[in-house]
């Protein structure tokens, strides 16, 4: 309905929805809202029940035939309500291949919080990519070269009996006064020249990945590509040494000038010879490019690395020009906590199992159920990182995460609870064929579903996926207080109300990766 009114007013026009009071849908005309009502009235037809001029402001409420076809529409389509039919104005392209990197932890120290906001970010945008129809394959950049390596490995040779991520803390704790040393076996590790410190680099590697797997286990993340510094490290040298064109050498290192573009210098190949982040980084878009040819290349990764994102994306234009515009970063903020900014160099780090066994044991003294437990956890996670908008902090609170009461996701995953006991009937003499005179408010929320499923595929926002469902589990807990389903003269009708709310519940959680209890 929102593209029928777009093309009645032209696409300079922003349609929106209004306060409920107010209709449907409304669009601004100013000196032109005449006119441009009696483009929306000719355009709808039958569709409008009224089509009002307010303050410059066009209000549209859509007649009672209308909205019965969305909640129609939704009981049908069942798992495809609110996917694209086709390319449309917003979001990915049907079709089109799309690489999403995110989550990114290094293996060595602890997956901690901060990297749970990358994996909840970037999972909920590769899956509404998907509802566009857009081909994704998921992404995992790993950190197991670099200092923090020599540092955890530093650390387990003097303390061989604590874990990788205590290691890694004694190690940069100790740094300063063993920098000589951990630097010279850093640069062992790299060129892989000892034995003896192979194996042990290989035991932490890989009992570091396999602890990840479980975790995303639990978040409901399967990656289709995993790229490691120590593999992309030495393409990005290549490329650096390879243009002269684009690097220049500066104090015995290569480094990319970024003032002429607006930006700031920063080395790719350091006075030792050995790749920085940045070539790495460098050596990661040729991997990319090398699994194929992607319509956009989207890293998720966190505010406080902008300006280094910035650099990176220009030398990596420069190197490969057909690349220009096609790799894009979706910043996020920072989870807080109530003691300050963490930090894993400093041992104050909250790691991502510790954070999800914490929460999960607040869920079960509600739900003694380990799964739903679980479940009822992730999902307070999720929505607690997924409702701020992009950039944006948060702290979490558990508390509030976990309350029924609103504002969190067993909030939601509860009011979808609900739905399903009472479809639980459907087929147990039903009766009650009489239909109301006018579409319950749940009803109006519901036939709005695909567009704001469209607009936060475009704009690559969950947060408004999350604020809708918010706004629906309000209104469908509301019709669930006020009206007597079951045995009442419109018993049939209310039954698929609840079957089209359940329907656009399920699949709004799933495109934030909340798990759908069966029960709570």
């Amino acid at each position: 309905m929102e593209e029928r009114i777009q093309q009645a007013v032209g696409a300079a026009v922003t349609v929106r929805r209004p306060l409920p009071a107010f209709g449907d849908y409304a669009v601004f005309g100013g000196a032109q809202a005449e006119a441009m009502a009696e483009k929306i009235r000719t355009t709808l037809g039958d569709a409008a029940e009224k089509v009002e001029i307010a303050k410059g402001f066009v209000n549209i409420t859509l007649s009672r035939t209308a909205v019965v076809l969305a909640l129609t529409e939704a009981v049908a389509e069942g798992d495809a309500w609110g996917q694209s039919k086709g390319a449309g104005s917003r979001g990915q392209e049907v079709g089109e291949r799309v690489m999403v990197e995110y989550t990114d932890p290094n293996p060595f120290k602890e997956m901690h919080i901060g990297h749970l906001m990358s994996n909840a970010i970037g999972e909920s945008i590769a899956r509404l990519f998907e509802s566009r129809g857009a081909v994704v394959e998921r992404a995992n950049y790993q950190g197991d070269v670099g200092l923090h390596v020599a540092k955890a490995i530093w650390g387990k040779q003097k303390k061989p009996g604590v874990s990788w991520g205590e290691a890694y803390v004694f190690g940069s704790k100790n740094y300063e006064s063993h920098k000589e040393e951990i630097d010279s076996l850093n640069k062992v590790i790299y060129e892989k020249s000892d034995s003896q410190i192979n194996a042990l680099y290989s035991e932490g590697r890989a009992e570091s990945l396999a602890h990840f797997e479980t975790i995303y286990q639990k978040l409901g993340t399967r990656f289709t590509h995993y790229f490691f510094e120590s593999e992309v490290g030495p393409i990005g040298v290549k490329l650096v040494t390879e243009h002269p064109d684009v690097f220049e050498k500066s104090d015995g290192a290569i480094v990319f000038k970024g003032e002429p573009y607006g930006l700031h210098t920063r080395v790719f190949i350091n006075s030792k010879g050995l790749p920085t982040y940045e070539a790495k980084e460098l050596g990661l878009v040729a991997a990319k490019k090398a699994k194929g040819d992607y319509g956009l290349s989207l890293t998720i990764t966190a505010n406080e690395i902008q300006e280094y994102f910035k650099v990176v994306r220009k030398a990596a234009e420069m190197v490969f020009p057909e690349l220009e515009g096609k790799m894009q970063v979706r910043f996020h903020g920072l989870l807080k906590l109530t003691t300050g900014k963490m930090s894993s160099r400093e041992g104050n780090v909250i790691t991502a199992e510790a954070f999800i066994k914490e929460v999960t044991a607040k869920a079960s003294e509600r739900s003694p159920d380990p799964l739903i437990a679980e479940q009822v956890a992730i999902g307070a996670i999720k929505y607690m990182i997924l409702r701020q908008s992009p950039g944006q902090d948060i702290i979490f609170d558990a508390e509030k995460s976990l309350s029924l009461e609103g504002d969190s996701g067993p909030y939601l995953q509860y009011a979808l609870v609900r739905a399903k006991k009472i479809l639980t009937y459907v087929g147990n003499g039903a009766g009650g064929t009489e239909e109301p005179q006018v579409p319950y408010a749940v009803e109006r929320v519901i036939l709005h579903y695909p567009e704001v499923v469209a607009r936060a595929a475009s704009e690559k926002a969950p947060n408004l996926v999350v604020n809708y469902l918010t706004e629906l589990a309000r209104a469908w807990n509301a019709f669930y207080a006020s009206e007597q389903v079951l045995g009442s003269p419109e018993e049939m009708y209310k039954q698929r109300v609840a079957r089209a709310f359940a329907t656009t519940m399920t699949n709004g959680l799933t495109l934030l990766g909340i798990p759908t209890p069966e029960q709570m």
